[in-house]
């Protein structure tokens, strides 16, 4: 088999590392990117010894259309192609009611979830038009299809990743690249824990989910695996929703 060429924004913790980690494990090579290289180059490491081909970390903010673009001319100039990108950079953002929120905490939150977003897929797409194929994988929400109070910006910038996606994908469709979006419910890392505060408040939220549990970030990894795969070659332009079961209510 031959090995994916793969990029990864967002790649230093949670559901970016697990992915990362998922890739190299099927000896891929692996392009992380973040904000912090001590980080970076620790987990380049990891990655090599979990089975990657190769592995490489490039310091990118994802808000810079300059350091997006080097991200993605770093991968295809070092290994000719780019098969597969994931764009997980994000962040939760300001959480407060809306009639306390500020010009800046928009900015915080869109620059980030949305122009990084785009920026990304400036990019990746136009490498992988060039070459005729690859896929793509955007990291949304399950709040990408539904609100919460006081998450009015996180909510927002989440359902602006879908439409995204889907712009995308149809632009990208005769070109044979495929572009998805996985929505992710609570999941077991960091941000879960700011976000819902104490250990009491994410069981809390967890009792809330119809499986019981709060999910892994290994369980995103496998199924962004999935989505960018020949088992799904036919799918583009959709979301997929893994959050244990609570959207189906």
């Amino acid at each position: 088999m031959t090995q994916a060429v793969v990029v990864i924004t967002g790649a230093l913790t949670g559901i970016g590392e697990a992915t990362a980690k998922a890739f190299a494990g099927r000896g891929d090579v692996v392009v992380v990117s973040g904000r912090h290289p001590e980080v970076g180059e620790r987990l380049v490491g990891d990655l090599k010894a979990a089975g990657a081909v190769d592995a490489v970390f490039v310091r990118a903010d994802v808000r810079s259309d300059s350091q997006v673009e080097k991200l993605i001319d770093t991968a295809v100039t070092s290994f000719g192609r780019l098969d597969v990108a994931v764009n997980n950079a994000g962040t939760e953002g300001a959480l407060a009611p809306m009639t306390e929120l500020s010009e800046q905490q928009y900015s915080d939150s869109f620059d980030t979830n949305v122009l990084g977003t785009l920026l990304s897929l400036k990019y990746e797409l136009r490498a992988m038009k060039r070459q005729g194929n690859g896929a793509v994988v955007n990291v949304t929400s399950i709040y990408g299809n539904k609100g919460f109070a006081n998450g009015a910006l996180y909510v927002a910038s989440k359902h602006a990743v879908i439409g995204l996606t889907r712009s995308a994908a149809l632009e990208a469709a005769a070109h044979g690249v495929r572009v998805n979006a996985i929505g992710p419910g609570f999941i077991d890392t960091a941000m879960f824990a700011r976000v819902a505060g104490s250990a009491e408040m994410q069981t809390a939220f967890a009792s809330t989910i119809p499986q019981g549990r709060a999910g892994r970030p290994d369980e995103v990894a496998e199924a962004i695996l999935f989505l960018t795969s020949s088992q799904s070659a036919y799918l583009t332009g959709q979301t997929l929703f893994l959050d244990g079961g609570v959207s189906a209510g």
